[in-house]
């Protein structure tokens, strides 16, 4: 399964019209064709303004590697830790049969 990721562009407020004009379509022909872009105007009048234009893009092979890698490590975490409490507490957590998602405790 591929996944999306946000990715943002920002625009300083400091440009002339044509400038940003020539900033924007040239954003727009870059985009991926499923990207649903959002535009919005950022900041204040005291740090300044930015446009910030967010879309979607697919995830990288990187970005996928990675994120499985801390998957995985998480989800060995979690197992760890269910198992020290398991001992610490001195009972056991085990699926009941038939009945989707929902633990039976036996002491």
């Amino acid at each position: 399964m591929s996944r999306r990721v946000k990715e943002f562009v920002e625009i300083a407020d400091q440009a002339s019209i044509d400038e940003l004009i020539e900033r924007l379509t040239e954003i727009r022909a870059t985009l991926p064709p499923d990207a649903e872009p959002e535009m919005r105007l950022c900041g204040d009048d005291v740090f300044g303004r930015r446009i910030t234009i967010s879309y979607l893009r697919p995830q990288t092979a990187e970005e996928a590697e990675l994120e499985q890698r801390y998957a995985d490590a998480q989800k060995a975490a979690k197992a760890r830790e269910l198992e020290r409490l398991q001992q610490e507490l001195g009972v056991v957590c085990y699926a009941a049969p038939g009945k989707r998602g929902t633990l039976r405790i036996v002491a």
